[in-house]
């Protein structure tokens, strides 16, 4: 009998704030594709997958391999050293990039030039887009032949609804328009809102924004909030915030908009756009980093400097139904190119390159 390949996954994500955000979003539906791959597929028969929610764990056990899914520059998450394969999955360094928008103090530099040195010493980094591949590469210096890309994918659960009566609910139960702009997500400097919102204002559409981030209590006035502030200071009522919704409800919301948009400056990956394109809503999107690699050109893009040319877009969408229509297609295609078990089966040839390599 072949012997086992052990493999410990740090889940703590999961167990923590960033259990409802993209770390802990990707760390379980990676988790789940991965475990269902092992079950299924001869060619990973051997290999056992351990879930490890306290890192102590990790120094009583011997494992094959080690993969943490998730990159802290701000937080000491990696060992100062391991004898064990290591691969570290790296979302993005937006904070880092942007220093000048995300001060971090003495502190926190310190805690950054920790992580990068742990960081550079790991097997293997995973990153989310070929545009975040070559930012670590560039900050870090980190070898880009040893940075691989795996795309993340939206749940099942997002698609085209004729369920007339489940979507009159949800319109009724969020007091939407029957038109509207539509943008899901937190509130930071990159997502570029304030231009959203003064677009929205300017040509009289009704905004949503859906998520928790807008519809926080007591946020504190410190340089990363800055937008946050703004948007919640704004008093119109074209600006309609749903605060958190669950996951079941989310693919009803993006049927009933008349477009998504997603205005960012930056982004690592940008996972409302294949939710979207799955559920058959057209996509408005900033023609930087990332987010022209997921989509391909499959929506309307803009540059995120120019208000006018995001107007431009906006008025195309909302005046002409035959354009929706168009990139509603066009997106339902381009969404079956992200799926999880593409995700898993890349990780597993990664795990195996790296294993390979230490015999």
């Amino acid at each position: 009998m072949d012997k086992k390949i052990k493999i410990a996954i740090d889940i703590s994500p999961t167990q923590d704030g960033n259990a409802v955000r993209g770390v802990g979003y990707y760390t379980s539906n990676l988790v789940s594709a991965l475990q269902k791959e092992i079950k299924n597929n001869p060619d990973y028969k051997n290999y056992q997958i351990d879930l490890i929610k306290n890192i102590n764990d990790l120094l009583s056990t011997t494992y094959n391999l080690i993969h943490y899914p998730y990159f802290d520059p701000f937080k000491t998450t990696l060992p100062k050293k391991t004898e064990i394969p290591t691969i570290v999955t790296v979302h993005d360094l937006i904070p880092i990039q942007f220093k000048s928008h995300f001060p971090v103090g003495i502190k926190g530099n310190i805690k950054w030039l920790l992580q990068k040195k742990r960081l550079l010493k790991v097997d293997k980094i995973l990153t989310v887009s070929h545009y975040s591949k070559n930012i670590i590469n560039r900050i870090t210096k980190y070898k880009l032949n040893d940075i691989f890309v795996t795309y993340l994918a939206a749940d099942k659960n997002f698609k085209v609804s004729s369920d007339s009566k489940k979507l009159k609910e949800i319109k009724d139960k969020y007091k939407l328009p029957s038109k509207f702009i539509l943008f899901i997500g937190d509130i930071n400097w990159n997502k570029n809102i304030p231009t959203l919102v003064k677009t929205c204002s300017k040509l009289n559409y009704p905004l949503v924004i859906v998520g928790s981030a807008a519809t926080k209590k007591d946020v504190p006035n410190h340089p990363w909030t800055q937008d946050l502030l703004w948007l919640q200071s704004q008093k119109s009522s074209n600006l309609i915030f749903t605060g958190f919704v669950p996951d079941e409800e989310l693919p009803f919301i993006y049927n009933l908009a008349t477009v998504y948009c997603q205005p960012s400056f930056a982004e690592g990956f940008g996972l409302p756009l294949i939710q979207a394109m799955q559920s058959g809503c057209p996509v408005a999107y900033s023609q930087d980093s990332c987010l022209d690699e997921i989509m391909d050109s499959n929506g309307l893009k803009f540059d995120p400097h120019s208000p006018k040319k995001l107007e431009k877009v906006l008025k195309k969408f909302w005046n002409n139904q035959n354009i929706r229509q168009k990139y509603a297609k066009l997106g339902l295609i381009r969404a079956k190119n992200f799926n999880w078990q593409n995700t898993a089966l890349q990780t597993l040839t990664l795990y195996n390159l790296v294993l390979s390599n230490e015999k």
